[in-house]
Formats: structure tokens, sequence, C-alpha cells
């Protein structure tokens, strides 16, 4: 499905099970390790500014762990990358809905997939760019295959509304995903 702003749907998994899914931490000596030795995709993917960036928060922090992103104002958070002009996501709220919106690099912009944990409120933000031969790419060393940002929700979002879209241009996508609030 396209949108008049030439923007494509993405569906919203809710069914996603998979035993040990982000279970391997990717720690921050780990993470320095790969990254040095990684080429271009790595380096895309992860490099600051990146919502997959585990340094986009000012400090470490694990990209599968799920992180309270609404609590903080965007503008302090990433305003040491904004002064810089490394910024490539956003975030933000209205008295109707959450909004996050983020640049993804090209490597992944064909499989990028949007799922919820409806009971546990938390939205994560996954792709792969290189197959694994056993198993699924999340259980293990899932840095080496894919991406993902776990987000945790506040307690008035309304998960089975939320929307997804992206846009794709030549050297990256667009990222916009709306999540509603309750109306209590």
């Amino acid at each position: 499905m396209t949108s008049s702003s030439g923007s494509f749907k993405l569906e919203i998994h809710t069914d996603d099970n998979t035993p040990g899914k982000w279970s391997v931490p990717l720690g921050e000596d780990v993470f320095r390790r790969f990254l040095s030795g990684g080429g271009g995709t790595e380096k895309a993917v992860f490099s600051e500014g990146s919502i997959f960036s585990p340094f986009l928060f000012g400090k470490y922090f694990d990209p599968s762990d799920a992180f309270p992103l609404w609590e903080f104002e965007a503008d302090v958070l990433l305003a040491s990358l904004r002064s810089l002009g490394q910024c490539r996501v956003d975030w933000s709220q209205t008295d109707q809905a959450y909004v996050l919106k983020s640049d993804l690099p090209v490597v992944g912009k064909t499989n990028v997939k949007v799922y919820v944990d409806v009971n546990g409120k938390v939205m994560e933000i996954s792709g792969q760019w290189r197959t694994v031969a056993n198993g699924d790419w999340r259980s293990s060393r899932w840095w080496e295959y894919g991406y993902v940002r776990r987000l945790e929700l506040p307690g008035d979002a309304d998960l089975k509304k939320s929307e997804a879209f992206i846009s794709n241009k030549d050297d990256y996508s667009f990222l916009e995903i709306k999540i509603p609030k309750n109306k209590f």
C-alpha cells in the first residue's frame, strides 16, 4: 500500500514468539571489536546518530534492551549529535500520539520489521542483512546478521492501533511510526 507521499505502510507484527530472541547481549567491548573489523554495511547501520547505534543516547546502551524513549526529550538526549549534524532519528508526542521518525541505512530498507508486544508495551524495529545457516538470526550473535532497536512504550500507548510507514530513496529509507494514545 502506498500513501500519497510515496510511503509504504508496513505491517506491525504481534505474533513473534521466537524462543531466545535477543538473549545474547551486545556488550560494549564486543561491539567495538565487531565494528572495527566490519565493513561499510556495519558502519552504516550502527554509526553515530543511527537509531540502531548503541551510543545513540550519549552512553553505551545495548539496542536489544528495551529503552524508555518517551521518558526523555529528544532535544535534550540528542543535543550533542544534533550539534554535529549526525542525528538521523527524532521522536515526539502530541495530545493524540507518540511519533518516531528515523532515517534507515539502505542495507535494511527492504526487510524492516516492526513488532509489538502488546502485553509488555515494547516495540521493536529490526532487520536482517545477512542470512544465518541454522536457526533464527535473533537468537545468537544477532549484530552479525542484522540490527534492532527495542523501545519501551508509555502506559497510555495504544499499540493495537499503531501504524508504520517507510519511504525508500536511493541511498536511505525513512521510517515513521505513529502510536496513538489511549483515551481514558
